[in-house]
């Protein structure tokens, strides 16, 4: 779907780097990023608070995933001088062990390694998330599993309501116990926000649900979700800001009400579709 989308009349953020702003998690002016010789951001200023519960909404190829390696930091944008700005929690420069520690990660791309990785290895859900600790997939002999370590990934486990799989083979179990594992492998360093791509690419509708109760919990427990989808019933009630993207640019941001409507979604998307709502929940279907 490659349709164009107008801005919607809908305010956006102010970009400001006073002292005595809001603690933002992101805080993007100005920023651009070339892929090969595309430019795949064009421009893009955006702020996130702590605290706040965010989806980024667009279809395939409109900039969602580069968004998500430029603030891990996979990615850096063309320098434009005094008028850029390009943090998280406050810093411009991060090494990748410590960012990891501040934010959990769950991309698309993992998901699909993690998939096949769990298969071909007979990974556990224990293995997994203690793994977060060593950004591997799994655990392999020379890494050295400390107790502290151990006592964190119980935790998660706990949280997760997946104790019962600590052991068992995630190859063996429902694709929604897998995502909820892959999950608390992003949770292991305690971070204070979760950034989560396509989470509920390929699961069933059973598993959505659960999946949907477990990003309601991480919110209660304080985290921060910052959620990037195409699929409008991936947001929870919690989730009130939404931003849509198209072609690398912000098209619109603003409350949740006022941007899920058929008209703005039908631009976004490029086809004609009616929005359902109920119980806090959206979903789109056509015509």
């Amino acid at each position: 779907m490659d349709a164009t989308v107008s801005t919607f009349a809908v305010p956006m953020p102010k970009a400001s780097s006073s002292p005595d702003s809001p603690s933002f998690l992101i805080d993007f002016a100005h920023v651009s990023i070339v892929r090969g010789e595309k430019i795949v951001l064009k421009n893009l200023s955006l702020q996130i608070r702590r605290g706040e519960h965010v989806a980024i909404l667009g279809s395939n190829g409109s900039g969602k995933s580069t968004l998500i390696k430029a603030i891990t930091r996979e990615l850096y944008p063309l320098d434009q001088g005094k008028k850029m700005r390009y943090q998280v929690l406050r810093r411009n420069d991060w090494d990748l062990n410590d960012l990891r520690g501040h934010l959990g990660i769950v991309a698309l791309d993992l998901l699909q390694n993690i998939s096949h990785e769990i298969t071909l290895r007979q990974v556990t859900a224990r293995e997994l998330i203690l793994s977060g600790f060593y950004n591997s997939i799994g655990l392999w002999p020379h890494q050295r599993v400390t107790p502290n370590q151990e006592k964190q990934a119980r935790r998660v486990m706990r949280q997760l309501k997946i104790s019962h799989l600590a052991d068992r083979s995630l190859a063996e179990v429902s694709s929604g116990e897998q995502r909820r594992a892959i999950i608390g492998r992003a949770l292991v360093h305690n971070p204070e926000a979760l950034i989560l791509d396509e989470p509920t690419n390929s699961l069933d509708p059973g598993a959505v649900r659960e999946f949907r109760a477990v990003l309601r919990t991480l919110t209660r427990l304080g985290k921060t979700l910052i959620l990037i989808t195409h699929n409008i019933s991936d947001l929870i009630p919690e989730i009130d800001r939404v931003i849509f993207m198209n072609r690398g640019k912000i098209q619109a941001d603003g409350p949740k009400a006022a941007l899920l409507t058929a008209p703005r979604l039908s631009a976004l998307f490029g086809e004609k579709l009616r929005v359902m709502r109920r119980n806090g929940s959206y979903d789109l279907v056509s015509g």
